[in-house]
Parts: structure tokens; C-alpha cells; sequence
């Protein structure tokens, strides 16, 4: 796993050539429990890197596109699956515990919903008031920059845009880790600005 702006806060990505870009994993070391985001399938290397850490407690993952190998890390670990309390009905694997926007989970996590995006009630993830953690609707097809998800993939495109304007009004948040595309290590309440 490669080491972020945050001592705590580590990726490992798989590159997805139909898409031509990276879908990225996080893995949080934190004390109330590790926590994997939206993870993408693990090198043995990478898996022998979080066991090194204290392996993983909780899997979140943020909506039902990115289940991605979650599952399989679960069994491997033991861990809890949570997910967003808005695809409880429809959900593609179980869930251990369903979160939405404002719910009390880990200390130091605050998740948040955002809304619009191609499945309903997407979590995105402010970890320590300073890093977002994003699932589709915020991705980075660009280095150095963020863009939306094209209007034609998103079920409600003003909705979305209110979700963005309501992450850009915290001015506290310096990164921002998309879970498609180059994350943004520096100036991420900038660029969330000009998205």
C-alpha cells in the first residue's frame, strides 16, 4: 500500500482500462478499529502489509458500485460491512450496519450522504475534519483536480450539485481521496471550490 498525506491513512488501487483510470482503496489505522474504504482486490504483499497493522475491523463501503472485494476481505478478517442505510433494500452483498449522513460511527469519522449520484444516499467520509473520502459523485479524472460524474449517469444532477456545495462549505477539508481517479492531497476546499 502506498502512504498518503496522512500518516494513518494508506491506498492501494487496481487501474481500470475501460475506464482509464485508477479505482482506488483506503485503509484507515485508527484506535476504535481499522477501517477499509470501497476495497479494491489486495496484492499479497498489500494483505500482508494491513495484517502487519492489525488487519481490518470495518469494511465501508460507500455505495452498491463499490462493493468491489469487500466480501472476500471480510471473511478474511472478520470484519463488519457497512453500508449505506439508502440501498438497505437493494444492497447486492449483506451489511453488518447501515449508516446515512450524521450518523455517530467511529470517532474521528464523521460519514456524510450525499445525494444525486447514480445510487441513492452514496456515504462520502470526513475523516479527522481535514480528509473527504469519496465514493462516485467526486472523482479525479485530472491531476490536481476534481470533477462530477456526467449528468447522464447522475439520478438527480441539482441534488448533486447541492451535495458538493454543502462539502465545499467546509473550509477545514485539505484533502480530498476519491475512490475513482487521482485523489487530491493539497488545496482539496479549493478545488471542491471549483467544482
Amino acid at each position: 500500500m502506498k502512504s498518503t498525506h496522512h500518516g494513518d491513512i494508506l491506498t492501494f488501487s487496481t487501474f481500470d482500462e475501460a475506464r482509464n483510470l485508477d479505482f482506488n482503496g483506503y485503509f484507515l489505522v485508527r484506535p476504535g478499529g481499522n477501517v477499509m474504504v470501497d476495497p479494491v482486490p489486495l496484492t499479497p504483499h498489500d494483505l500482508e502489509h494491513v495484517r502487519s497493522l492489525g488487519g481490518v475491523q470495518h469494511v465501508l463501503v460507500t455505495n452498491s458500485d463499490h462493493v468491489r472485494d469487500t466480501a472476500q476481505l471480510a471473511e478474511v478478517f472478520g470484519a463488519e460491512v457497512v453500508g449505506p442505510a439508502a440501498e438497505r433494500d437493494s444492497f447486492p452483498i449483506r451489511c453488518d450496519v447501515w449508516l446515512d449522513g450524521g450518523t455517530p460511527w467511529i470517532d474521528g469519522l464523521e460519514v456524510v450522504a450525499v445525494h444525486g449520484s447514480k445510487t441513492p444516499g452514496e456515504l462520502a467520509l470526513v475523516v479527522d475534519r481535514r480528509t473527504l473520502i469519496t465514493g462516485d459523485l467526486i472523482r479525479g479524472q485530472t491531476g490536481g483536480g476534481l470533477n462530477l460524474l456526467p449528468d447522464a449517469k447522475l439520478v438527480d444532477p441539482k441534488a448533486a450539485r447541492a451535495s458538493v456545495q454543502q462539502l465545499a462549505s467546509r473550509s477545514e477539508i485539505d484533502a480530498v481521496l476519491v475512490g475513482d481517479g487521482w485523489p487530491v492531497f493539497r488545496d482539496g476546499h479549493a478545488r471542491l471550490l471549483e467544482l
